[in-house]
């Protein structure tokens, strides 16, 4: 099934509220882009907000599911916190657990122990065979069509390549692809057989976000 999931790549709270409540009405779920300045230059809510904690993401209400999308060194260090506040987490490949397969095996057991689901995501130029070993656990891999770190990126057309490639060796899984998405790259996407679209700039810059959102939804239909 496909889906789109509107991406937030914010620095306050209140905007994070804010974009949650704009398109809550139209999609089941929602990505929360966390960015530590460390993984990444950028920093996002909560990193980028004095006093900030993750607990806060509680005091938002809404229907939608949430997931959050963690551009950060050391997923490891606040992954039970995250799992207390959000339905799925996505951790980097290329973060520190990328020293250790059992690390991520393990944050993979830590995340389906609390009833939450887990994604794996790869950098553009991380190959898909290193989300291979970890396929049979994962819920989704978040394959990265641009440099994780800031929003509004071109869309890297040789990346449909891996998607394909990935399709083929995870026929019933959850592709899940970021950057650069429109309706006519969320086209290109589907077609190389991608299920979950995320979306921020086009959405969140557009003067209609219902109109945005189903934009998207008719690339595919």
């Amino acid at each position: 099934m496909i889906e789109i999931i509107p991406t937030i790549l914010v620095k306050e709270f209140e905007e994070v509220k804010k974009r949650i409540k704009c398109v809550e009405k139209y999609v089941k779920w929602v990505q929360l882009d966390v960015m530590d300045g460390i993984f990444v230059e950028n920093t996002t809510w909560p990193y980028s907000e004095e006093g900030a904690k993750i607990s806060d993401f509680k005091k938002i209400k809404t229907k939608t599911k949430t997931e959050v999308h963690l551009m950060i060194q050391d997923p490891e260090k606040v992954i039970e916190d995250w799992l207390e506040v959000t339905d799925r987490v996505i951790v980097h490949y290329e973060s520190d657990i990328s020293n250790s397969e059992n690390a991520v095996k393990n944050l993979i057991e830590t995340v389906h122990k609390a009833n939450k689901q887990i994604g794996l995501a790869i950098n553009p130029e991380t190959d898909v065979s290193a989300a291979r070993p970890f396929l049979k656990k994962l819920d989704l891999v978040l394959i990265m069509t641009v440099q994780p770190g800031r929003g509004g990126q071109e869309f890297k057309e040789w990346i449909l390549e891996k998607i394909r490639i990935l399709r083929e060796i995870w026929p019933n899984g959850n592709i899940e692809v970021d950057g650069g998405i429109n309706p006519k790259t969320a086209k290109k996407v589907i077609e190389a057989g991608a299920n979950l679209i995320c979306a921020g700039t086009y959405i969140f810059t557009s003067k209609n976000t219902k109109i945005a959102i189903n934009n998207l939804k008719n690339s595919y239909a």
